[in-house]
């Protein structure tokens, strides 16, 4: 039988197969970051054992980190030892780390990306569920437990059984003011957060493939929040083209036969799949989620449920309620969802020459050092800045309440982040997710809304 493209993948990567037992799957990359890894390393202690390959892993700071002027300066203690302890465990062991001020810190799955670690064909792992995000360039890419870490620092392989592939196909033109996220937003409301358990999804159609690199990434991203182990995009020129010239690509000559084998690493036209969903799009609003979790979620002209349940208790909405015209307090752009220059972008072109309302507060967080330089260099720091947003330095901020960066518990935040769930952003916090422009548009106008409304403060 032709071969789906995980399919290929993964007998590439198979090192031993058995009746009755976990495939045993080669690892070709790790990504570290500081709240995830300490576990393994200790297990290595424990055990008297070395990394196998320090070359096929690379650290980074970004959970713990404050995004504030003076981060360096870490309050809770806590977020400091975790730190500390990366930095320690990567010297003992020869592991590249991405630490403050290097130009190249930031969060774990936009550095890998633009460093160019992330390429087609590999298999490549993180302690962390977001680690979808680099199935965009065609790479089977997903999180994994601390025990597991501790198995790929050792040996460089896993024992893992081979998943269900899902085709989401996307049919239709994505339309102005949509983005990757909506696409998402919009599967996950569809079959819900159990929808893809133990599936990797391949992502296919002309609405795909139009997307950027960096679209495609958000895409992936929240692969995780349907259930997903992973979700991936066959990788095509516009892959090729990204990777190009990273410190980590191929270079010269062997550019050339790397992408000949990328070229290799798609789907057959007569393979199969263990499921199948197809999505028009065509017709798509902008997505904005309503509950506590991102399954709970509907378009700018819809409703609320109309039956009651807990989560509108939590977030103090009505059944049958419109999201827009709900006040927010909080503006939230970043993340590995949507911490990228393009994402930055976008929220620029709509923040310029226009002030936020008065009652919001808004934090603009770069994904890395890289974006937040390009950025600067751009002028963007600027727009966003005159327009009352705080730009602040890169860091997983105020998507998850783990540094200095919280929604205060009874406030409302519109936020590009990935999850909703109960006090994610802080004990008490309410959460909506949306894309870069939603968020933006909300803040100017001081509640959600999709596109620009003129208020006192403009």
């Amino acid at each position: 039988m032709p071969d789906n493209i995980v399919e290929k993948i993964w007998q590439q990567h198979l090192i031993k197969q058995q009746n009755g037992f976990p495939d045993i799957l080669g690892i070709d990359f790790a990504l570290l970051h500081e709240v995830t890894s300490a576990q393994a390393f200790d297990m290595l202690d424990d055990k008297n054992l070395g990394v196998y390959d320090s070359s096929k892993f690379l650290a980074t700071i970004d959970h713990s980190i404050p995004t504030r002027t003076n981060r360096h300066e870490i309050h809770d203690p806590t977020a400091k030892a975790q730190i500390e302890l990366l930095r320690k465990n990567c010297a003992k062991h020869n592991i590249p780390i991405c630490d403050l001020d290097s130009t190249r810190q930031g969060i774990v799955h936009v550095v890998g990306p633009e460093m160019g670690v992330t390429q087609p064909g590999m298999t490549l792992v993180c302690g962390d569920s977001h680690t979808a995000t680099h199935g965009a360039f065609g790479a089977l890419a997903f999180g994994i437990g601390t025990s597991t870490l501790a198995h790929v620092f050792a040996t460089g392989a896993i024992l893992m059984n081979q998943p269900k592939v899902m085709q989401v196909a996307f049919t239709g033109e994505l339309p102005n003011g949509t983005y990757a996220k909506d696409m998402i937003m919009h599967l996950i409301a569809e079959i819900g957060i159990g929808g893809a358990t133990q599936h990797v999804i391949e992502y296919t159609g002309a609405a795909v493939r139009a997307l950027s690199m960096e679209q495609r990434m958000t895409l992936c991203n929240m692969s995780i929040e349907c259930g997903a182990i992973a979700g991936l995009i066959a990788p095509d020129q516009t892959t090729f083209d990204y990777i190009k010239d990273r410190p980590y690509a191929p270079q010269g000559p062997l550019f050339a036969q790397a992408v000949e084998y990328w070229q290799s690493l798609c789907s057959e036209p007569d393979c199969s799949y263990d499921s199948t969903i197809e999505l028009n799009i065509a017709e798509l609003k902008p997505m904005i989620s309503w509950g506590t979790n991102p399954q709970q979620a509907i378009q700018s002209h819809q409703k609320t449920p109309d039956e009651h349940n807990a989560a509108m208790d939590y977030v103090k909405l009505n059944t049958n309620q419109k999201l827009i015209g709900t006040p927010i307090q909080w503006a939230f752009i970043g993340s590995c969802t949507n911490g990228r220059i393009e994402d930055l972008r976008i929220v620029a072109d709509i923040l310029r020459d226009r002030k936020i309302a008065t009652a919001v507060t808004m934090y603009v967080v770069p994904g890395s050092e890289q974006v937040m330089l390009q950025a600067k260099a751009e002028g963007l720091d600027q727009i966003f800045e005159t327009a009352g947003a705080e730009f602040r330095l890169p860091g997983c901020s105020m998507c998850l309440g783990m540094n200095d960066d919280k929604v205060p518990a009874g406030a409302r935040c519109i936020s590009t982040t990935n999850r909703n769930f109960i006090g994610r952003q802080g004990t008490g916090s309410i959460t909506h997710l949306a894309s870069p422009a939603t968020v933006a548009y909300s803040a100017l106008a001081g509640f959600i809304c999709t596109e620009f409304i003129q208020h006192e403060a403009s």
